[in-house]
């Protein structure tokens, strides 16, 4: 990076990881109030046909992603393994924590400063660790929306407040 650019610290990416799991949290605990035949209802148009495949991918995503970063090679989780929200609430408190202690044990350096990484499909890509870090945390919103419209759909039109929250805790 050169000097002009902008450089992302630990304290705000934590900030912004924090605000997009608080966020997370209160999608899951609004999607526990759908019958679990809901949650595995197909519906046409989405990507992830189901609430529970698009909450699985998002905290998935995350957990693919920080693994590329720390060097490690492996796919998304197998859905069948997190088949109820409070198994999702476990794994994405796990994935959380995992991001949250790998980003206040990283230089300030290492997350502005662009690297080889090892994706799939075995496909070595130059990217900046801070980078990886805010898209997974974009990402959260892009599927969030996803599943309030699903929930809509299925009679259960989600609560206000999900957005990026913009006051502290």
């Amino acid at each position: 990076m050169t000097t002009n650019e902008p450089r992302h610290s630990r304290a705000s990416l934590l900030d912004i990881h924090e605000r997009a799991h608080r966020s997370l949290r209160g999608l899951l605990a609004h999607c526990a109030g759908l019958a679990t035949a809901d949650l595995d209802r197909e519906l046409a148009g989405f990507g992830y046909p189901t609430v529970r495949l698009q909450l699985h991918h998002v905290i998935s995503a995350e957990k693919y992603w920080v693994g590329v970063l720390l060097g490690e090679y492996h796919v998304e989780d197998d859905s069948a393994d997190y088949p109820s929200i409070p198994a999702l609430d476990i794994h994405e408190r796990r994935v959380a924590d995992r991001t949250a202690d790998w980003l206040r044990t990283t230089s300030l350096e290492e997350l502005n400063t662009p690297r080889l990484v090892r994706t799939w499909p075995d496909v070595k890509r130059r990217l900046v660790p801070a980078h990886v870090i805010l898209r997974t945390q974009t990402h959260i919103y892009q599927h969030q929306g996803q599943v309030l419209a699903m929930c809509r759909l299925l009679g259960r039109p989600g609560p206000g407040g999900l957005d990026f929250p913009l006051v502290d805790a």
